[in-house]
């Protein structure tokens, strides 16, 4: 059965420049419902990420601060949101969601985060509307408990994962692959184990073929037992904050690409949703469900 992670705290209540792009935590699900894909059994609320796993992935001065908002305003404002008790017992719930999907996607071969991807966040750092990081918290979670050797984290998303990259620049167990737009936030880039920085306006043809080209020889050099993977919408053309080119059938075709090639390896793969930015709310909202789609298609 497909799992997947939805809580009512991922539609937290911000400011009105950041309740646009919340709406679609609550609509994916409610289309996905709608279309009969999923049901409520599907959907599973998680719990709360303890101090010690997320300890495993960020510097103890950091989230200390950051759990007792006590952030300085400088990182506050990095952050890009206004420091709440609600919003960290969000990031909390978002981060234990992704660890559990990775025990569904165990059980399954595949599991979502309906929100997740966090891939700004630092050892020591919130950035980009990201605290905490969910698929590297989530790794080193399996990492440490022996549940897996080798992770591979693909990030499709149009923003290189900084965060991701700085997390796990000396540890070889976890394979860093980020493919997004040169030019786009973060302006200071960190180094992933693979970056493929694309130039403004990448479109569908050439971004496939690239992705193509890379997909599965990364995965016969990894060798991964345990796969994340970040499948951002940012790249859109329609994307107000994004500078590639994307249609939404190319979006699909890059979905299709990954899932398929984990069902093939037989690796489980654990599915956060990460950026998207459109001005049209259905064209977030039906790239992301695309990957849902295909994601039944493949694995049930």
């Amino acid at each position: 059965m497909l799992k997947i992670a939805w809580d009512p705290k991922y539609s937290h209540p911000l400011p009105a420049g950041h309740r646009f792009p919340m709406l679609k935590y609550e609509l994916i699900p409610e289309q996905l419902i709608y279309e009969g894909l999923i049901c409520a059994e599907n959907l599973f609320s998680p719990g709360s990420v303890t101090d010690e796993v997320v300890l495993l992935s960020h510097q103890r001065d950091y989230w200390e601060r950051l759990r007792d908002l006590n952030l300085s305003p400088a990182e506050i404002r990095r952050s890009g949101f206004p420091l709440s008790r609600s919003l960290v017992d969000r990031e909390r719930c978002i981060v234990q969601g992704t660890i559990e999907g990775c025990h569904y996607a165990l059980e399954n071969g595949i599991a979502f985060n309906v929100a997740g991807g966090t891939h700004h966040a630092g050892s020591h750092w919130a950035e980009g509307f990201c605290l905490l990081n969910d698929q590297a918290i989530a790794a080193n979670y399996l990492l440490s408990r022996e549940i897996a050797s080798s992770v591979l984290i693909v990030d499709l998303d149009v923003h290189q994962g900084n965060g991701t990259a700085e997390i796990f620049r000396n540890n070889f167990r976890v394979f860093t692959f980020s493919m997004h737009a040169e030019k786009n936030f973060p302006f200071r880039k960190e180094q992933s184990d693979l970056d493929i920085g694309l130039a403004v306006g990448t479109g569908d043809e050439e971004y496939l073929q690239i992705l193509d080209r890379h997909l599965e020889p990364l995965f016969d050099k990894v060798a991964p037992d345990f796969v994340f993977y970040l499948s951002g919408v940012d790249v859109l053309a329609t994307d107000k904050l994004g500078h590639l080119a994307l249609s939404r059938e190319a979006c699909k075709m890059r979905d299709r690409m990954v899932l398929a090639l984990c069902k093939r390896r037989g690796v489980p793969v654990q599915v956060s949703m990460g950026g998207g930015y459109s001005h049209k709310i259905i064209d977030i909202v039906e790239a992301h469900c695309n990957t849902y789609r295909l994601a039944d298609e493949i694995y049930f």
